[in-house]
């Protein structure tokens, strides 16, 4: 015991000069940013922007350092030359720049996840520090190389005790995902640290830490390729908004604060959709032959008229004839421009040829021809005549157009059977799905900006530099530098810097950023239309795809990776394979996968790392309308077994949640659950595709044998420790013998 308190006192000390540091670090961090807001927002525009950057740079520094709070240091490697090397959350100097930690993501820390007895890698002891704040709660040792150990003088020192995977394992959940960075296995570093060229998809079982990877893999490859990186940016895209909350803290704990976090349905600007389709139509909006029909309908705005149109301007007949509109809509197709960009070409080419009537019946002298072009172009008949030939228009109301104008979806969509058609129709007020979402975005791609749009931006940019230009001259006044710099000059300069947002900010408000990497969580749920738009948003297709397509729910996601990425990405993917179950107990790993098994899935055989008594449990109630109060009894044992001081999580799963609401609230487990919905809470009564990617001590499933095959594989697949059913008729097929 004598040698185990002295290794723990010497790994505290070690602890507390590394906090010293960070906290070192943190003060100067702050005094900084204090110093650059105590200057306030006078001066120069130039030096108002340089002021506004070092802002963002520190408060940036600040936040990555206060993120890595918990858990700084974790790992140590005693090499076979002598030396130690500790292993944390990010990389720690001194003042002289030694290092004192490095980094997890550094080649230097490689050894630390893939080391074994076998390939030591000049690795004679790993140690695992596991620590509670700042403190060094217990050691656990692995000698790689005993014969380097043998020598060594501190054999003494290697102890046993609970793994650091372990003890991981074993915590109770909170409403927020751990990273795993402490407890990273050899199968999940190699994905985590593969290249970033192309794209790899990562399959998995429930429970295999495809997110946690994902997430620790987004970290690596902006620590590994900064340059290339920090100026597009990573998105990630989650199934839903709690999950997206689920895993926020993830990423800054990692040392990383600059990545675009995303649903689907919150990737187009503007819009927001929380809603899914129904399952027939959510095939059909995510069936490719989608983007022919938007297509077709962004084409029928473009219409030659069959007649002349005779207009009388400022006292002159001019007259829009079919064979002018169809050679300026051929010019102004060859500019190969959007739609909206295009009508531009178009609108200028029609004004010309109708100035030239004006011209040539007045005798106009050639001086006079951009007067006549302004008044032809702010002539309504003019304007009305030019819209109806190539219309301009919203992505919004070109898809709502398809959706509720049964003319215009049969215009563009005849290659559509009239019963597929019929399932499009909606109500002009519905709001937008998700499904919807990539074909907005198809259309948005096709249409481009409205050139009226644009003159309004020019115009409100002109009223801006004109006040940018005024206080210039107010500077220059009171600084006596007039002689030096005019106004317009600074105002260039500080054109030039640009407003001070970060790239995760200006990425997200800009439907055109294109990023260096997409991470993509669930990926087996988008359908091939979800996917243009992704691709769209990476043209390099470096990607990382993670998902079980066992779990597939949404109809127009994937079956097989092949089929669905072959027409996208060719060849240009690959496939890696997580096969060992971190989370979930054995008898619920093994009974999802018979069940799943059963109803044909294709299910990636995992083995779980963990076994935990009691388990599974089954309770049969005789009549269903006592369901719900079963429910409740089997919600208060729960909360009994993992806590009731929002330590531990319980989550019921149930297709119809209101009923099992009121009973919950009724019962003595009221104060426990939220108004709405909480990620943080202690109960969540859910649906089963809200569970995606979450995890939970206890869950309570009712009635499985009414679940889609997928979505029960998902439920019975999110406990770390219990699951209970609850169920008044038959258990599904496969479902675990004499259980």
């Amino acid at each position: 015991m004598s040698g185990l308190t002295d290794e723990l006192g010497r790994e505290q000390s070690t602890l507390d000069d590394l906090y010293a540091r960070l906290d070192e670090l943190r003060a100067q961090a702050r005094a900084r940013l204090r110093r650059v807001r105590k200057a306030g927002p006078s001066g120069s525009p130039q030096n108002r922007s340089e002021r506004d950057a070092f802002a963002t740079l520190y408060e940036d520094r600040l936040a990555q350092l206060e993120a890595v709070e918990d858990r700084l240091c974790f790992g140590r490697l005693d090499l076979a030359d002598g030396a130690t090397r500790y292993i944390g959350r990010l990389g720690l100097t001194d003042a002289e720049h030694t290092s004192l930690l490095t980094d997890w993501r550094a080649p230097a820390a490689q050894a630390f996840y893939r080391a074994t007895a076998a390939h030591a890698d000049d690795v004679v002891r790993r140690r695992h520090l596991v620590t509670r704040g700042r403190q060094v709660v217990s050691l656990e040792d692995e000698v790689l190389d005993l014969d380097a150990y043998a020598a060594s003088d501190d054999q003494g020192a290697h102890l046993s005790g609970e793994g650091a995977l372990l003890a991981a394992m074993a915590a109770k959940r909170t409403g927020r995902m751990n990273d795993i960075v402490a407890t990273i296995q050899s199968e999940q570093d190699e994905i985590i640290r593969a290249p970033l060229t192309g794209a790899l998809v990562v399959q998995g079982g429930p429970g295999t830490g495809k997110t946690a990877v994902a997430l620790h893999r987004a970290a690596y490859l902006l620590y590994n390729h900064r340059k290339v990186l920090e100026r597009s940016g990573v998105l990630l895209v989650g199934p839903s908004p709690a999950f997206l909350r689920y895993i926020d803290q993830v990423l800054p704990s990692l040392g990383e604060t600059g990545v675009v976090s995303s649903t689907l349905g919150g990737l187009l600007p503007g819009v927001r959709a929380t809603q899914d389709d129904e399952g027939p139509v959510a095939r059909l909006k995510g069936d490719l032959r989608m983007a022919k029909a938007v297509e077709r309908a962004v084409r029928a705005r473009q219409r030659v008229p069959e007649r002349e149109t005779h207009l009388r301007v400022d006292g002159v007949d001019v007259v829009i004839r079919p064979r002018d509109v169809a050679d300026a809509m051929s010019r102004a197709r060859r500019s190969h421009k959007p739609h909206n960009e295009a009508r531009a070409v178009f609108v200028r080419d029609m004004l010309g040829k109708l100035a030239t009537q004006v011209t040539d019946a007045l005798a106009y002298a050639p001086e006079d021809r951009s007067g006549i072009v302004e008044d032809l172009r702010s002539t309504r008949e003019v304007r009305v005549a030019l819209n109806i030939a190539w219309f301009p228009i919203t992505p919004e109301q070109l898809v709502r157009d398809l959706f509720t104008k049964p003319h215009r979806l049969a215009q563009a969509a005849p290659h559509l059977t009239e019963a597929e058609r019929a399932l499009l129709a909606r109500p002009a007020d519905a709001p937008w799905t998700i499904a919807d979402i990539p074909l907005l975005d198809e259309a948005a791609e096709l249409l481009g900006e409205d050139d009226e749009l644009e003159r309004v931006r020019n115009r409100a940019a002109a009223a801006e530099r004109a006040r940018d230009r005024e206080y210039a001259q107010q500077v220059l006044a009171t600084s006596g530098a007039g002689a030096f710099v005019d106004a317009d000059t600074l105002v260039d300069r500080f054109a030039q810097q640009g407003p001070a947002l970060t790239t995760a900010e200006r990425a997200a408000a800009d439907r055109a950023w294109t990023y260096g990497h997409v991470v993509v969580d669930e990926a087996q749920e988008l359908s091939p239309m979800a996917w243009r738009m992704l691709l769209r948003r990476c043209p390099t297709r470096s990607l990382t795809i993670v998902g079980d397509v066992a779990q597939t729910a949404n109809a127009a996601g994937a079956t097989r990776w092949e089929t669905m990425l072959r027409p996208l990405l060719r060849d240009g993917w690959q496939q890696r394979e997580l096969t060992v179950n971190y989370r979930t107990p054995d008898v619920l790993a093994q009974g999802a996968q018979d069940v799943a098994l059963a109803a044909g899935l294709p299910v990636s055989p995992v083995t779980s790392a963990r076994e935990v008594d009691d388990a599974l449990r089954v309770v049969r109630v005789e009549v269903p309308e006592v369901v719900t109060a079963t429910v409740a009894e089997a919600v208060a044992a729960a909360t009994e077994t993992v806590g009731a001081d929002r330590t531990g999580r319980v989550a019921v799963v149930t297709l119809d949640p209101e009923p099992v609401r009121v009973a919950l609230r009724a019962s003595a487990v009221a104060r426990l659950l939220p108004d709405g919905s909480d990620v943080d809470a202690p109960l969540a009564v859910l649906v089963p595709h809200e569970t995606k990617g979450l995890e939970f001590d206890v869950v309570v499933l009712v009635e499985p044998a009414t679940l889609r095959a997928p979505d029960l594989y998902v439920a019975m697949t999110r406990a770390t420790r219990q699951l209970r059913v609850v169920t008044s008729g038959a258990l599904p097929a496969g479902w675990p013998h004499g259980r």
